[in-house]
Formats: C-alpha cells, structure tokens, sequence
C-alpha cells in the first residue's frame, strides 16, 4: 500500500496557506492560522479522524478570520483529494453522530468524487455568533464555508446535520467532531475490498 500523504500550498492577495497531511496517522496536528477558534477546531479535526495534519496560514486577519478560515479549508480539501488518491480499497461511505452536552451533530459522507454538501439544522443567530478567546473570532457563519470548501476541494459529498444545540462554541465544536469520526470511517481502508474501488463505475 503506497502511503497516503499529500502537502499543498495555496496563496493569493488574502491568504497564504501551506497544508500536510497523512491520513493514516495517529492525530498528530501543528496548526497556526492565527485565529485560536479555528486552531482548536482543526487540532480537534485531526485527533479525531486520526489524521497527521500541519497547516500554517497567514492572512489578512486585520480585516476578519474570513479569507484565512475560507482559504483553509480549500487547500485542507485539496490535499485530502491528492491523499485519497484513486480511493482503490476504502470504506467510502460513512456517518457519526456526536455529542458535545445540548449540542449533537450528524454527519454523513461519501467519497463519491462528487461534490456536494448540505447544512441543516443550525438554530437562528447562530451565524451571528462570535466565537474567539483573545484573538480574531470566529464567526458561527464560518462553519458551512468551511464544510463547502472542504466538500467541494476534496470531492467529497458531505451533509451535515445539527440535530440540536445551543452554546455556540458546542454546536460547532460538535460539528467538527463528527466530520472528523466520518472521514475516519469513510477513509479506512477495507481489507475485503483491497486494492478495488468502491463503486459499480470503477472510479470515484
């Protein structure tokens, strides 16, 4: 099995952003997009999807985290594409449902090659939100981008589902998670099905 790695770098007038990644790690991350929410919420990402992630981003944080969080998750989704590979051997399919207190989140994701993704379920204001420590916040808007941008860079058909939540940092911190338990789950590779594609087309 050759090894899925993969390292992309994205720059443009509003970000510069330098993404690696194995998919077959341990959860290790290195993450610094100076914006601490997001940080967090990519450090939780890889822990949980057990993916060896480093992202370094620079951008323009003097106007808001938008660019820079935007501009993540497409180089995140790209190099998930190159890591993937033809897909020969994985499980494709997968779903997680997470808890985080009152929040509780679903996803489900098919690295079907297709791009789509659909996200339902957030209460009102929850765009609104302002997520941040000391630093740059993170807007609860941010959360479909970064979903969008990943799905659509990555190739990957994802919807996402809050089911329910209130705090504003669980239900996103909820949402992360479970993106994280469905890609790992969608990403193993099945022993029952090595070395083939998981699709009646032969290609994903």
């Amino acid at each position: 099995m050759s090894e899925r790695v993969a390292a992309t770098e994205r720059a443009t007038a509003e970000s510069r952003i330098r993404v690696e990644l194995c998919i077959d790690g341990t959860g290790q991350a290195q993450i610094d997009t100076g914006i601490g929410f997001f940080d967090h919420m990519l450090t939780t990402l890889a822990k949980h999807a057990l993916l060896d992630l480093n992202v370094t981003a620079t951008g323009d944080l003097h106007v808001d985290a938008h660019h820079s969080v935007e501009d993540t998750a497409i180089v995140i989704g790209q190099t998930l594409k190159q890591a993937l590979g033809d897909k020969a051997g994985v499980q494709r399919f997968a779903q997680a449902c997470v808890p985080l207190d009152e929040a509780l989140a679903h996803c489900v994701i098919d690295l079907a090659g297709r791009p789509y993704a659909v996200c339902t379920g957030e209460p009102d204001g929850q765009q609104y939100a302002l997520i941040a420590g000391s630093g740059v916040p993170f807007s609860g808007a941010m959360t479909v981008h970064v979903l969008e941008s990943l799905a659509l860079n990555a190739g990957i058909c994802l919807h996402m589902l809050l089911l329910a939540g209130r705090d504003p940092h669980h239900i996103v911190e909820a949402q992360f998670k479970a993106l994280a338990l469905a890609l790992r789950d969608a990403m193993a590779l099945n022993p029952r099905i090595a070395g083939t594609i998981p699709s009646t087309k032969g290609s994903l």
